[in-house]
C-alpha cells in the first residue's frame, strides 16, 4: 500500500516498486495529487486516510505486507494557519494506518517525515539530534515517528524513517502557491508572472531531485537492518533562495524578474548530512541542481501553467503572510 499515491513523491515510490517486482495499491484523495501521476498498473484508490471506514476495508480485504505511508498536507508555512487541519490530516490519518498495520500483521511501514522535525540552528542536521520542531508541520511528524516507536516496543511493528527535504521534480503540483517553492517559480514564469519571494532570499535549502530519492525509500523493505532506522535522504548542497530563483530562470531563458515580499517564519537555513544513509543503501551519483531543474523544466513545459488553488480552511488569519492573501473573504 502507497498512501499519498497520486501526490509527487507517492506517484514516483508507486513506480519503483512495480519495477521492484511489487504488487501496488495506491490511495489518495487527490487534494493535491493528480490520478494521471499514478502508474497504470497500480491498483488505485480514490480516498483519504483520515476515511477510518476505508482504512479498515483496504487493510482486511488486501492484507499488504507493506505500507509506504506518504499522504500528508506538507505546505509547512501554511502548517501555523491551519492547526486542526494539519493534525488531523497528518498525525489522525496517520494513526488510521499505523492500528490498521498493527491488527494486520504489517511486515514493515514505511514513513516519509521530514527534516521540518529538526527546527533551527542545528545544521548540519544528524539524525542522533534531538527533534525540535517550531511548526504544526514538523510537530505533527515528529509525533508520528514516535507513536511508530512506541508501536514498535509494544506490538512489534516495525518501521523504516526518512527524513526527505526540499525534493522537486516531475509529477510536482506547481500549481500549489503554498509549498514547492520550485513548482511556483516555474508555474510563475509560465504564467507570464514576477518571481516572488518571501524575505531577503538569503534563506538556503538543499534542493533533492526526485530520482534519488524516491527508489531509494521504495528499496528500503529489501534490507532488514534499515528497521527501526530513521534516514535523512536528499541533496548535500544547500543554495539560496536567490540562487535557486536565478538557476529557473536560466532554465528557462528568461530574465529574472523577483519581487520580494515581506519575511514569513520560518527556519532560515535548513540542510542535512547523509552519512548514515551512505551506510545502509548504495547511493548513485547526485542529481546536480541544474540537470535536476532541467528535467522538471522539460516535463512542466509539456502539462503546462496551472490554476493557483486557494486554501478555503484558514483557520487562524493573524499574521497570514501578505504574498498568500487573496480576495477569498475571511471566514
Amino acid at each position: 500500500m502507497v498512501t499519498g499515491a497520486a501526490g509527487f513523491i507517492g506517484s514516483h515510490v508507486v513506480k519503483a516498486l512495480l519495477e521492484e517486482g511489487h504488487e501496488v495499491v495506491g490511495l489518495d484523495d487527490l487534494s493535491g495529487g493528480f490520478a494521471e501521476n499514478v502508474d497504470k498498473r497500480a491498483h488505485f484508490v480514490e480516498g483519504s486516510v483520515v476515511d477510518q471506514a476505508l482504512i479498515t476495508r483496504l487493510f482486511e480485504q488486501d492484507q499488504f505486507d507493506y505500507v509506504f505511508h506518504l499522504a500528508a498536507y506538507a505546505a509547512e508555512g501554511l502548517s501555523h494557519y491551519i492547526r486542526h487541519f494539519n493534525y488531523s490530516n497528518n498525525v489522525l490519518g496517520s494513526v488510521n494506518l499505523i492500528n490498521q498495520a498493527i491488527i494486520n500483521n504489517v511486515r514493515r511501514f514505511v514513513f516519509t517525515s521530514s527534516i521540518a522535525v529538526y527546527g533551527e540552528n542545528q545544521l548540519p542536521m544528524t539524525e542522533d539530534m534531538v527533534p525540535r520542531p517550531e511548526d504544526p508541520y514538523g510537530i505533527a511528524k515528529y509525533a508520528v515517528e514516535m507513536d511508530l516507536a512506541a508501536a514498535q516496543s509494544q506490538f512489534g511493528l516495525e518501521y523504516t524513517i526518512f527524513r526527505p527535504h526540499n525534493v522537486y521534480g516531475e509529477h510536482q503540483n506547481i500549481g500549489d502557491k503554498y509549498r514547492n517553492v520550485v513548482g511556483i517559480f516555474m508555474n510563475q514564469i509560465m504564467k507570464g508572472e514576477a518571481i516572488t519571494i518571501f524575505g531577503d532570499g538569503t534563506q538556503s535549502r538543499a534542493f533533492s531531485y526526485i530520482d534519488d530519492v524516491a527508489p531509494v525509500i521504495a528499496k528500503s523493505v529489501e534490507n532488514p537492518e534499515t528497521v527501526g532506522q530513521v534516514f535523512n535522504i536528499g541533496a548535500d548542497q544547500p543554495y539560496s533562495v536567490n540562487e535557486l530563483a536565478h538557476v529557473v530562470c536560466a532554465t528557462f531563458r528568461v530574465e529574472p524578474e523577483i519581487v520580494y515580499l515581506p519575511a514569513r517564519n520560518e527556519v532560515q537555513h535548513a540542510y542535512a548530512s547523509h552519512e548514515k544513509v551512505r551506510r545502509f543503501f548504495e547511493l548513485g551519483s547526485p542529481t546536480t541542481l541544474e540537470v535536476g531543474i532541467g528535467r522538471m523544466a522539460e516535463w512542466a513545459k509539456q502539462v503546462g501553467a496551472r490554476a493557483t488553488k486557494e486554501f478555503h480552511g484558514i483557520e487562524v488569519w493573524k499574521e497570514f503572510p501578505e504574498g498568500w492573501l487573496d480576495s477569498v473573504s475571511r471566514r
